[in-house]
């Protein structure tokens, strides 16, 4: 097999595309209601890591069907108008590729955040855990 463009390109050609926040200006916007944070990391991520309070967990092998109103498995999250999607994974690869993924799709209200929750957990922004989440949650 002859890898003939590999993923730092893909990632790199993705960087240069999307519109990239550092975790400063999210956390700027933290309880906007133009802001939906998208967590994109596997499950076992978020069970061991934590995540972002206020983000909507869409694992990136879904991420295109839930995005997509045609699609079984479509999430109403991504229907709500004047919101801004702002992605994130642990270092920003996945999340920076998901992005360019969606605006093929022709989603144009998408972006990511630099250095992913990798750089979010580094600065000292706030996360939770999967039990505080759904320990929040009503009944």
């Amino acid at each position: 097999m002859t890898i003939t463009k590999g993923y730092r390109a893909l990632v790199d050609e993705a960087m240069a595309q999307v519109k990239t926040y550092s975790v400063a200006e999210v956390r700027a916007r933290m309880g906007a209601p133009d802001l939906q944070l998208v967590d994109i990391r596997d499950i076992r991520e978020l069970q061991a890591e934590g995540t972002v309070p206020g983000s909507f967990h869409a694992p990136r092998g879904m991420l295109e069907f839930w995005v997509d109103p045609a699609s079984p498995y479509f999430k109403k999250v991504f229907a709500e108008g004047g919101k801004e999607f702002v992605l994130f994974c642990g270092a920003g690869w996945r999340s920076a590729l998901a992005a360019r993924t969606l605006q093929d799709m022709g989603m144009e209200n998408v972006a990511h955040i630099d250095g992913g929750f990798t750089e979010w957990v580094k600065q000292g922004a706030p996360t939770e855990t999967l039990e505080e989440r759904k320990a929040k949650k009503p009944a």
